[in-house]
């Protein structure tokens, strides 16, 4: 299965270590990432892909929801054919 996850907040120093590290433990393959700053504002985007036997939808949502709150960033995870129909609208 395919992800977008973006994730949002104040720049500071582990952001993308914290995301990427998190993704290896649930097994998520990292295929394409974008990062940008904006006057100290850190927006990310990437794609994710796994498989359903090694992680499900709602376990991996938990996880990034946690650790966004751990690192006081906003992470918003939602199906890539869901975020490819919405970009269509």
């Amino acid at each position: 299965m395919k992800v977008i996850i973006t994730v949002v907040g104040n720049d500071k120093v582990g952001i993308v270590a914290a995301v990427s590290q998190e993704l290896a433990q649930l097994h998520v393959n990292i295929i394409d990432m974008s990062q940008t700053l904006m006057h100290g504002s850190f927006t990310m985007m990437l794609m994710g892909e796994f498989a359903a036997d090694t992680t499900s939808f709602d376990s991996l949502q938990k996880a990034l929801n946690q650790l966004g709150d751990q690192i006081g960033v906003s992470i918003h995870l939602q199906r890539q054919e869901l975020f490819d129909a919405i970009q269509k609208i």
